[in-house]
């Protein structure tokens, strides 16, 4: 990929001081951009600022909520006061916990829907008003996850959740495409060095359950979902917008009957 390929860009990461957003932040300001990361704690936040100017990056740090409608705003008036626009947002703040769906409580049902679908609705709203009247387009990028249409136990939260920025991000796109915003969807498979790979990978067993599930056998990297994260807000995908780019190494195909009798050996 083209080192500046994102050579005085702006971009917005939510959810940036750990895991994927923190490397997609890394990503992209290598790749050229100035990079806003926000997330709940400045303690968190600090050290990745620091790293990425450290390597001759430019990047700040915002300690705004999501859930919080006038936080983020404030947060998309600094960008602008930094750098006079915005050019690109990813929504990768994200809350889940596994739960039975008979056992999960109103308290655990709002804090994941408030964080994946409202925290996206809010920072979606603030920086698509700004894009609109800057009239330069731009790109939003939605994290999402497999299980919003193929379903799954212990995630009703967080797949509901899911399958509404789905349905957000097509609909924007629909209706913003005119001002030249683009809005797409990553959904990443099981990534290695993320929290709750982690701790799935620290259990023997779980990690032959884990690996098994991906048919190619292996977990991703962050670099590969950072390296997708940047074709999707950079001009080589000018022409694409509403879609739901899948990288997770195949482990969302149903493999059904013939997984199972391939397992056995009678395949």
């Amino acid at each position: 990929m083209e080192q500046d390929l994102l050579q005085g860009k702006v971009a917005i990461i939510t959810g940036g001081s750990s895991g994927m957003g923190k490397d997609m932040a890394f990503y992209f300001a290598r790749l050229g951009a100035s990079v806003m990361i926000c997330g709940r704690s400045m303690e968190r936040l600090r050290p990745v600022v620091e790293e990425i100017t450290s390597h001759g990056g430019k990047a700040k740090a915002y300690e705004c909520d999501v859930r919080d409608p006038e936080t983020v705003q404030a947060m998309v008036h600094e960008t602008v006061q930094t750098w006079g626009g915005i050019d690109i947002l990813v929504n990768n703040a994200a809350g889940n916990f596994v739960c039975r769906a008979e056992d999960l409580t109103v308290n655990g049902w709002n804090a994941v829907e408030n964080i994946v679908l409202n925290g996206t609705w809010y920072c979606s709203q603030a920086v698509g008003k700004q894009m609109i009247a800057a009239g330069n387009g731009g790109a939003i990028l939605n994290i999402v996850a497999s299980y919003a249409w193929t379903g799954g136990p212990g995630v009703v939260h967080s797949a509901s959740a899911k399958a509404g920025v789905i349905a957000m991000s097509r609909t924007l796109a629909s209706e913003w495409g005119k001002y030249g915003i683009r809005i797409n969807c990553l959904a990443p498979g099981p990534i290695e060095g993320t929290g709750g790979i982690e701790k799935l990978m620290a259990n023997e067993q779980m990690k032959e359950v884990v690996i098994d599930n991906v048919a190619l056998k292996r977990l991703g990297t962050k670099e590969e979902i950072s390296s997708v994260a940047a074709f999707l807000v950079s001009r080589y995908s000018s022409f694409i917008t509403g879609d739901v780019i899948t990288v997770d190494g195949g482990s969302w195909l149903d493999k059904g009957f013939l997984h199972q009798w391939e397992r056995t050996g009678a395949m």
